[in-house]
């Protein structure tokens, strides 16, 4: 479990996060929805430690992650993956390569335990004979798959996915959105995706918080939000069912 208590975040003297706490839980899939400029993506680097906050605390479990030294915060990394909007893949390795990347980095496995562990990755996001391509060689939904399986490589304990299903068609969207929340159950990790796409938050919302300028305006399960009486959230969500019904007529 992740908690976030009374955290507080500002720019050149503007508030961004204004006094937000919540609880992430362990085995479900964690949404963080809100318009553009909301605060949820500043909200997500702050949990990984990208951002620093000024008040407030960051627990990983029991340990207090925003007062760890650099040290200390790298032990705490190796149990986190992490799948990045344009998957973020080097363009001048192999997927076999860039799934080994933080095996290299974090552990004293040999290259046959390496390649093993890649292989074992690529297959549970079903990328199967494709070690050898290179990105530039994939589809968008497989890059997503590649970036998944190097997220999962050291079998973290913590996952976070900012906009996986970013350029995505909505059929390859919803593969996605299926396979994160598989991993989160199957594995127990700590999930925690940031997005805007309603179609995640209907299929895979275990818990959803709703960032609104700053403030935590709203929070439950993909259940509660269309019973929801609260404004903004509704008119977020309205909005944004509104332009997803566009681009799929296109």
């Amino acid at each position: 479990m992740i908690v976030v208590r009374n955290i507080y975040k500002e720019f050149n003297r503007v508030p961004v996060l204004k006094d937000i706490s919540v609880s992430f839980e362990q085995g479900k899939t964690n949404l963080i929805i809100g318009q553009s400029g909301s605060g949820k993506t500043v909200l997500l680097k702050a949990i990984i430690g990208l951002h620093d906050v000024d008040s407030g605390e960051i627990l990983y479990g029991d340990i207090v992650f925003n007062r760890l030294n650099f040290k200390e915060k790298k032990e705490i990394r190796k149990d986190i993956g992490m799948l990045f909007q344009g998957s973020a893949l080097f363009d001048s390795a192999t997927v076999e390569e860039n799934v080994i990347y933080p095996l290299d980095m974090f552990t004293n496995m040999n290259r046959e335990e390496k390649i093993e562990r890649a292989n074992f990755c690529l297959k549970r996001v079903n990328i199967l004979n494709a070690n050898h391509l290179f990105p530039s060689e994939l589809s968008g939904g497989m890059k997503k798959r590649v970036g998944i399986a190097r997220a999962i490589a050291l079998n973290p304990k913590y996952l976070f996915c900012d906009e996986p299903n970013s350029g995505l068609d909505p059929k390859t969207a919803i593969l996605i959105d299926n396979l994160i929340k598989e991993i989160t159950e199957e594995y127990q990790t700590t999930t925690i995706v940031n997005t805007h796409d309603m179609n995640s938050v209907m299929e895979i919302g275990s818990k959803v918080v709703f960032i609104h300028e700053g403030e935590k305006c709203w929070e439950g399960t993909n259940n509660d939000v269309l019973q929801s009486d609260n404004k903004i959230l509704n008119d977020f969500v309205f909005a944004n069912n509104l332009a997803q019904q566009v681009r799929n007529m296109k």
